[in-house]
């Protein structure tokens, strides 16, 4: 079994809010799941409003497929949420 895990740290620019930061996380973090079939939660940073780090774990039985996958909802992160800049983001497989 393979455990993968990516952490992405985000910048919110613009960002005013603990509120406003929430607004834009949550239908990332909704929608993550459902687009590859992972878990995503916001894992750091909380009290930091332009700054958000979070989290994505998948399960696999191939260490390709786990890489593959997180980077793939890296892409699409930066692809489908241009008000949200990753500025850095780390896998890795257990």
């Amino acid at each position: 079994m393979i455990i993968g895990a990516c952490t992405i740290r985000l910048h919110l620019p613009g960002n005013q809010s603990l509120k406003g930061k929430r607004g834009r996380l949550k239908p990332i973090l909704a929608r993550l799941p459902k687009e590859f079939n992972l878990a995503a939660a916001e894992t750091g940073l909380q009290d930091v409003w332009q700054s958000a780090e979070i989290g994505l774990v998948t399960v696999s039985n191939d260490a390709g497929l786990a890489q593959s996958l997180l980077e793939k909802s890296v892409r699409w992160i930066e692809a489908n949420n241009p008000d949200v800049e990753v500025v850095d983001y780390q896998i890795e497989l257990r």
